[in-house]
């Protein structure tokens, strides 16, 4: 990136808004899509703030927009704090705002309206002003902290004036300098990290509430030693692949032999982030043999014409009234009937999520017609299924298994009790926002201005890969190569990219294989030489198997090939199920 936009990088905001002021109103007589303007806005305008040194990348996003499907009346750039809000519908951040005539444009401290009322609007508002002036960063020359904001006489536009709490305002004609720009900014940064600090300090201790700067490695201690002091034993390594799986994707399938905690470790993790049954954030659904059809689990309409909410329905509906916080569903025994004949509808709506104005939407689960109400998967819901593999239950689809990770549960440590032990804190349930959990990318090219390289290493492992899945028909698509790099993209600050590749090998890949011939076996034997960069051969002593295992790239998904391969050794047939 320093080859590129080397001069735009030196004067980065005067070019930004000079640019976006000069063209916009020209540009937005154009057609919306695939214009080269938007692109700019939405790719390169991030990618240059980013090189500002003063935002941490580590804690804010820079998102901008000039519309979604259609111009924009009122174009914006904001800083989003990453530990609070994803979106500008919630919360407060800082945005830069254009005046719809593009005369003016506007650094402002501002809050989401979206789902406030009135009252909370200009209650939040007056403390912003309160707590800055009165606090040590009193509003000097520049910033104002007035209603005399003018972006324009759209109702997009006045929503924004009511939003603003604080604000710089500058004429696109007569800008000040590179290095003022960049001082204004950085002092409102700073503003705003004081009021978040102020706000931080209201929160009492027995408040319980997660502290506004804890980083995901701190969120994810907690959970796992709260579940350490409820008497239950997962490695660390687990609890981490867990929560990474379910910001990637809201739908994660547990697998295993009976009795290894399949269910326990998804309750625990939400009750330690306030997610409990009591405040119906937690539900538990058993699922039926019987089950046929999506009207199991989502609802019906019975002979008098009324409908019958299915139990997904009702928490769907809840989760709904309250976005801002996680609901966890728990589809217990989940292959006891056939997943794709009662689930295959909402997999399929899952799918359709997209962005729209700062919210993640998708296509209606159920018709209107049917239960009186536009019903959408809202972003707050994450499904967990929790499945054993027998004679009682049913093997998945790949479609099924494309659209989760598929996290196995074997291990059993009986003689672990060391932990049962130890002298721990009396932890509480701590209550964590959506936004900590929520994926920030739904296509790739939502990820890729800020994370090219990741990417780039992400794609060309996975080309590699599925020349090696093509002679079976087993190799991946654009969607597992996504969500792959979703959740290394996630997980940069807990693990190395090949110890996130050799998770996600393990959960994306390797359970869609199965092998009864000698082509499909080769495939596995290419499969372990890959993972482990030593050729595959049988009758190796079990010692040095281990030494192996121990020094290759990716040990995880090399173990379980290689047991993969000694099952088909035995029986002729092996899958990731069996194994």
């Amino acid at each position: 990136m320093d080859n590129i936009f080397s001069e735009e990088k030196k004067n980065c905001l005067t070019h930004i808004i000079t640019k976006i002021t000069s063209e916009y109103l020209s540009e937005r007589t154009t057609p919306f899509k695939a214009n080269t303007f938007g692109q700019f806005v939405r790719s390169s305008v991030p990618e240059l703030m980013n090189t500002l040194d003063f935002i941490d990348q580590n804690r804010f996003n820079v998102k901008a927009s000039v519309g979604q499907g259609n111009w924009a009346q009122v174009p914006w750039i904001s800083i989003l704090d990453k530990y609070i809000t994803t979106s500008t519908q919630r919360g407060f951040y800082l945005v830069y705002l254009f005046s719809e005539d593009m005369k003016r444009v506007y650094l402002t401290f501002a809050q989401g309206i979206t789902e406030s009322t009135r009252e909370d609007i200009q209650r939040t508002r007056e403390d912003i002003r309160e707590k800055v002036v009165t606090g040590r960063y009193e509003t000097s020359s520049p910033i104002q902290k007035n209603q005399n904001i003018n972006l324009g006489g759209s109702s997009k536009g006045k929503g924004y004036e009511d939003s603003t709490a604080l604000y710089i305002q500058y004429d696109p004609t007569a800008l000040p300098s590179e290095n003022e720009l960049q001082q204004d900014l950085s002092s409102m940064i700073n503003i705003y990290k004081y009021y978040v600090s102020v706000q931080s300090d209201r929160v009492e201790e027995n408040n319980k509430s997660i502290s506004m700067d804890w980083s995901d490695e701190k969120i994810i201690d907690h959970i796992h030693t709260y579940i350490r002091n409820k008497g239950f034993y997962y490695e660390k390594e687990d609890v981490k692949n867990l929560f990474l799986s379910l910001r990637t994707k809201p739908f994660v399938i547990l697998s295993g032999i009976s009795g290894t905690g399949k269910t326990k470790i998804i309750e625990l993790f939400s009750e330690s982030l306030g997610a409990t049954e009591e405040n119906n954030q937690f539900t538990l659904i058993p699922v039926r043999p019987d089950w046929s059809d999506g009207s199991d689990l989502l609802g019906y309409t019975d002979i008098k014409g009324d409908f019958q909410e299915g139990p997904l329905t009702s928490v769907i509906k809840e989760a709904n009234r309250h976005k801002d916080d996680p609901y966890f569903v728990v589809l217990d025994e989940m292959n006891l009937a056939r997943v794709e004949y009662y689930f295959s509808d909402f997999l399929s709506v899952m799918e359709s999520r997209k962005w729209d104005n700062g919210e993640i939407q998708t296509l209606p689960i159920i018709s209107e017609s049917q239960v009186g109400e536009r019903l959408t998967i809202p972003s707050n819901l994450y499904i967990v299924g929790t499945v054993n593999m027998d004679e009682t239950t049913h093997p998945f689809s790949k479609k099924v298994l494309d659209r989760a990770n598929t996290i196995e549960c074997n291990d059993v440590h009986l003689d672990t009790l060391v932990f049962l032990e130890e002298e721990e804190e009396d932890l509480h349930p701590v209550s964590v926002k959506n936004d900590r959990l929520q994926s920030n990318y739904l296509r790739l090219k939502d990820a890729y201005a800020s994370h090219k390289d990741t990417i780039a290493y992400i794609t060309n492992e996975l080309v590699t890969v599925n020349e090696l899945l093509k002679p079976i028909q087993a190799h991946v698509g654009y969607r597992v190569r996504d969500e792959i790099s979703f959740y290394t993209i996630y997980s940069r600050y807990l693990m190395t990219m090949d110890e996130a590749l050799d998770f996600q090998f393990y959960q994306k890949i390797l359970p869609r294989l199965t092998a009864s011939h000698g082509q499909a076996f080769q495939v596995l034997k290419n499969l372990f030489t890959y993972f482990t960069n030593h050729t595959y051969e049988e009758d190796l002593p079990q010692d040095l198997i281990e030494d192996i295992l121990h020094q290759a790239r990716f040990p995880r998904s090399g173990r379980k090939v290689y047991e993969m391969i000694r099952r088909g050794d035995l029986d002729g047939f092996t899958s990731f199920w069996n194994s």
